[in-house]
């Protein structure tokens, strides 16, 4: 993505760091090397729209930098030591990377559909155990962590910052780190470097401290060191990983480092809500990523989650992708007037366009000056047209040509109406206890790759796989 030939900071940007609490201007420690990391997936199920909103607006920043700065080393790691996939291995008598690669090419699928580039790189946990194993004996050799009944914990009241980022006291910390009071631990606040793992149905590896697994906090900090080093830019991921995820890894980092800063900038996403709700496999409203590409293509599904503020949640409703698609159409509209310039590389992208994205991701700014100059472009304007298709490739939108976009949805509209067609005359069929001509109507549908639900209020289909 990034070109010795970017100049660097043709636009000055500004960014809301989670850890001063305010919008400051960006200035990375060396222009010419500007390093961010943001927290992966948990490769033990499908994604769901949660987990796609960080790898959007992170990519969507991606784009951005690298715009303006010759170099972005990108790192999102992928986390496939868990407990979660331990649990799925267990359940299918499988090694943990049966599940975890399956799940690594789900998460890969869905992503390259949403139009999220491939990091810069994408460092896996479990290929970094023996940093693990050698942070953690640096940790305690310092004084900042003990071992204790086959667990190495870090002992937070010896790190006189904690809290430095999520700025709770005490009290709201346990509560909200959910802590596990264990006789092994000092202080019910102290969280787990280290832990014993049951063979063979945990993972495990030799360490100074037995047979076990590193904790999750511990992860992410040895993954940044070994790829970006000791002291990054921007360190990204959601709302819910800033305590005590993040919290914890700013200790650890610090305390290996001497007090060192861990990351400069410190951004966080919002939640994405289920109509108002949270989303929770709880509640049965979890939407998997997989199932909205079912229902729009994925440049709908990412204009969806681009059309509010990464920091503010973002209420999903039964009409969010239908007004999505709706917006991207108007869009792609504008599109029609484009020249034969339109493909020169060299075009930068339009300023205004790129202000509101410096203005800490501002991308319902951004989306207002595409319709701008959409409107433009709607009226002939070859120069806005090709404005706007610079403005939205930044943005990571029109994927497609303009003619495959509008082909795509006219043969959707089409087969959606031929699925129906069919659907009706095998009701009719069986209504008339014509069963062999409603099993041939249901053949036809199966081979188009339609599964159907018969239930007491009629029969729906959906795509199948």
């Amino acid at each position: 993505m990034s070109s010795n030939s970017v100049p660097i900071s043709p636009v000055p940007i500004n960014l809301y760091n989670s850890l001063s609490r305010e919008k400051t201007l960006f200035e990375p420690a060396d222009p010419r090397r500007v390093t961010m990391y943001v927290c992966g997936p948990t490769v033990y199920s499908s994604p769901h729209i949660g987990n796609a909103r960080p790898a959007v607006v992170f990519d969507t920043l991606f784009r951005l930098l690298s715009a303006c700065y010759p170099r972005v080393d990108y790192a999102r790691n992928i986390t496939d030591l868990d407990d979660k996939i331990n649990d799925a291995a267990a359940k299918q008598g499988v090694p943990i990377n049966v599940i975890t690669d399956e799940f690594i090419d789900v998460y890969h699928d869905d992503m390259d559909a949403l139009g999220v580039l491939p990091p810069t790189m994408e460092p896996r946990a479990t290929h970094h155990i023996e940093q693990m194993i050698r942070l953690l004996g640096q940790l305690i050799a310092t004084g900042f962590a003990y071992h204790e009944d086959g667990h190495v914990l870090f002992e937070v009241n010896k790190f006189e910052r904690y809290g430095l980022l999520s700025r709770r006291d005490r009290r709201e910390m346990i509560a909200g780190a959910r802590v596990e009071v264990a006789p092994y631990k000092r202080d019910p606040a102290d969280f787990v470097l280290w832990k014993p793992s049951q063979a063979p149905a945990q993972p495990g590896w030799d360490s100074p401290w037995g047979w076990g697994r590193p904790g999750w906090h511990t992860e992410c900090v040895c993954m940044i060191e070994e790829h970006l080093g000791s002291n990054i830019d921007i360190h990204g991921g959601g709302i819910d990983l800033q305590f005590p995820h993040h919290e914890n890894e700013i200790a650890q980092a610090m305390c290996a480092n001497d007090g060192a800063p861990f990351a400069r900038y410190w951004l966080h996403n919002g939640f994405v809500n289920i109509n108002s709700d949270k989303m929770s496999k709880s509640f049965g409203n979890v939407l998997l990523v997989s199932d909205l590409l079912e229902q729009a293509p994925g440049e709908a599904v990412r204009f969806a989650l681009l059309s509010t503020h990464y920091r503010k949640p973002l209420d999903w409703t039964g009409d969010t992708l239908t007004n999505a698609k709706r917006v991207l159409d108007r869009l792609y509209e504008g599109l029609n007037a484009l020249d034969e310039e339109a493909s020169d590389p060299q075009r930068r992208p339009p300023r205004l366009v790129m202000a509101a994205l410096a203005d800490d991701l501002n991308t319902p700014k951004a989306i207002a000056e595409l319709h701008e100059l959409a409107q433009r472009a709607r009226t002939g304007d070859a120069q806005a047209a090709r404005d706007l298709l610079r403005g939205g490739q930044l943005m990571g939108l029109f994927q497609v040509p303009v003619d495959e976009w509008f082909a795509t949805e006219a043969m959707n509209a089409g087969e959606e109406a031929r699925i129906n067609e069919l659907v009706t005359a095998r009701a009719a069929a069986r209504k008339r206890k014509d069963f062999a001509a409603a099993d041939g109507y249901r053949d036809r549908l199966t081979a188009m790759g339609i599964t159907l639900e018969d239930g007491p209020e009629g029969t729906t289909w959906r795509k199948s796989g």
